[in-house]
């Protein structure tokens, strides 16, 4: 017999206008063979300011500039993100070209990613997931709390973060239980170009 709902739970927060969320944006033999792919990237730890993070990075089209601030050139995106980066430009209603930053995550097992907005160099952000599921805490401040929702990850699927749950919701996701990876890619805000080195 399954559980009803009682009348007296608070209901599940809404999710921020923006946000969007499918499963299965890429098939489990895909997910694997972008794994063994991840294995010769040359990760190096997120580094913002002194503080160094658990969890590794590679960009590529665009990354953060060693001021922390502002944005500079990377290598291209490669021909074996091309089909990725085609899937969640058409989950967004983009065109591939539009997504011309990306990033690749490697989260060892316990590595978190605190609160934060991604930084106004971009605008809309799009997140893939594999090998072990998250949860995707999003957060608003209001007085003097704040409006939480969250949204499970699966393995290969695909978030977007646009409008409200891009620019005023932070979000975050905490420690991984297992070895997970995320592919992060990025659209240019180009109100900011004072934001982006050649």
């Amino acid at each position: 017999m399954s559980a009803q709902p009682s009348l007296f739970d608070p209901p599940a927060p809404a999710l921020p206008e923006g946000f969007a969320y499918r499963p299965e944006l890429i098939t489990a033999a895909e997910e694997q063979a972008l794994a063994a792919r991840f294995e010769d990237l040359p990760f190096r730890p997120y580094e913002f300011q002194a503080y160094k993070a658990n969890r590794l990075t590679v960009s590529f089209g665009w990354r953060y500039a060693a001021d922390g601030r502002t944005v500079e050139r990377a290598p291209p995106i490669p021909d074996w993100l091309q089909p990725v980066r085609a899937g969640a430009a058409a989950f967004a209603g983009l065109e591939p070209e539009a997504l011309e930053q990306s990033l690749v995550i490697r989260y060892p097992p316990g590595a978190p990613i605190g609160w934060h907005r991604d930084r106004p160099a971009f605008r809309t952000v799009m997140g893939v997931s594999l090998l072990s599921p998250a949860l995707l805490r999003l957060r608003l401040k209001r007085g003097q709390g704040w409006i939480r929702a969250a949204q499970a990850l699966e393995p290969r699927s695909v978030y977007l973060l646009d409008g409200a749950a891009r620019s005023l919701w932070q979000h975050s996701i905490p420690p991984a239980p297992a070895l997970r990876y995320s592919i992060t890619f990025r659209t240019l805000n180009p109100e900011k170009l004072n934001l982006f080195r050649p």
